[in-house]
């Protein structure tokens, strides 16, 4: 039950707090996925589809205990000191992306913006990361697998790496011709991750 609370509470301060934050700032919403078949569109999908999944297995775990050994669980790595070390890395991760996605302010958003123009954030953990809101987002899944080790969250970590490089790479080609000079500078200053 505690781990469900805590998903939500995430994905409340993460998505849906700081996303009203900006909008209530900016008057814009920064959900900029599209809904065409484009690559921007399709992730956008996949990143929906993870999060109900996300839910979905967190849901079963907490309520429907009798369920749970349908999501093939690995009990060979049902360990006190993996579950607390999950843990840690879940709020961890709450901690991480928070102070981003703060430091991004106005320029925050969730997908490629084309309409409205931002500036470029290279300071506080920009400057040791590019991605430092999806490096939060995949220490996440690591802590998740950790707490309730079993098929659907080793998948929920393959999906999310997949759908987030894919949106790195998406956002890189959109910052070089956003911020062009500027932003390939940057390149060779930060790592894509660490």
């Amino acid at each position: 039950m505690i781990l469900f609370i805590y998903l939500l509470i995430y994905f409340s301060l993460v998505f849906v707090i700081r996303s009203l934050l900006i909008w209530k700032r900016t008057g814009v919403n920064p959900l900029t996925f599209n809904k065409t078949d484009d690559a921007h569109g399709f992730n956008g999908k996949v990143f929906t589809i993870i999060t109900f999944l996300e839910l979905i297995i967190v849901g079963i775990y907490a309520f429907k205990n009798d369920w749970y050994d349908y999501l093939l669980p690995f009990w060979y790595l049902e360990n006190p000191i993996l579950i607390k070390i999950g843990w840690g890395l879940l709020i961890l991760s709450l901690i991480l992306v928070w102070i981003a996605q703060s430091q991004m302010a106005n320029s925050w958003r969730i997908g490629i913006d084309e309409k409205n123009k931002t500036k470029l954030v290279t300071s506080g953990m920009f400057l040791f990361s590019r991605n430092p809101v999806f490096l939060g987002i995949m220490i996440a899944n690591v802590g998740l697998f950790l707490v309730i080790p079993n098929a659907f969250t080793l998948l929920i970590i393959s999906l999310s790496t997949i759908s987030i490089n894919t949106q790195i790479r998406l956002e890189e080609e959109f910052l070089r011709k956003e911020f062009g000079t500027e932003y390939v500078e940057y390149l060779k200053e930060v790592r894509r991750w660490i």
